[in-house]
């Protein structure tokens, strides 16, 4: 008998909205599982940080954030190879993610190294788009309209492809990359919603035009088109 690996969404940032199976799952955990940047702090374990039992074993994966791939493998290998030690044991395993696991979530690495091997399951959390568009009052979608999530260190041909035929447009991992994404939008006649930090105490939501520069990595372009279209 082996244990069994959860992968458990937190939502993006606000303890508040982790969802009620997420923290049963976390509260009765005796291995708790979390990346963190290398040398730095872990904001999942800090948003479930007063779920945690005092006695959980804890294992840290220190993923560095570098645009070359093979760091963060190693770290995720090293750190599924502690989780798989723990399941063998028979005792299940907690991950926790930010946002949603499978949405652009650190637990997708860990998932691909052990599904194969252990019973897992998957609990969904509030991703970082729906948190986005509830601080700026803007619905993402209606009837038949098309919603495009983009990531921002694309390619500008790329990004002018997809943004040309999408309705809505979700724009994630905006950072350093903000002024060329500015730029690009108000060339194709698109102004947008800066949301950054969603529902943490430093939330911002602004006009793209009044954005700053220097824009952090947990932040978001919304740009619908056209005037209300839910109405």
């Amino acid at each position: 008998m082996t244990g069994t690996l959860y992968g458990v969404g937190l939502g993006p940032g606000d303890p508040d909205l982790v969802t009620r199976r997420a923290a049963r799952l976390i509260e009765g955990a005796g291995v708790v599982a979390y990346p963190s940047l290398a040398g730095g702090d872990s904001f999942a374990r800090a948003i479930a940080a007063d779920l945690i039992r005092p006695d959980a074993e804890e294992i840290r994966m220190d993923v560095p954030m570098t645009r070359e791939r093979s760091p963060a493998q190693a770290a995720y290998d090293a750190g599924a190879d502690r989780i798989a030690t723990a399941l063998e044991a028979g005792q299940d395993v907690v991950c926790l993610c930010e946002g949603d696991p499978l949405f652009y979530g650190s637990f997708m690495y860990v998932y691909a190294r052990l599904k194969d091997r252990f019973p897992v399951e998957v609990v969904p959390g509030v991703t970082s788009v729906t948190a986005c568009a509830a601080a700026a009052g803007m619905p993402l979608s209606a009837r038949n309209e098309v919603m495009t999530v983009l990531p921002g260190p694309l390619p500008d041909d790329a990004l002018r492809e997809h943004l040309r035929t999408a309705d809505t447009l979700v724009v994630m991992k905006v950072g350093r990359h903000l002024p060329r994404l500015r730029t690009l939008l108000a060339a194709e006649g698109l102004s947008g919603t800066y949301i950054a930090r969603a529902t943490l105490g430093a939330e911002v939501v602004l006009p793209l035009a009044e954005a700053p520069d220097d824009a952090p990595y947990f932040s978001m372009i919304l740009v619908t088109k056209g005037a209300d279209p839910w109405l």
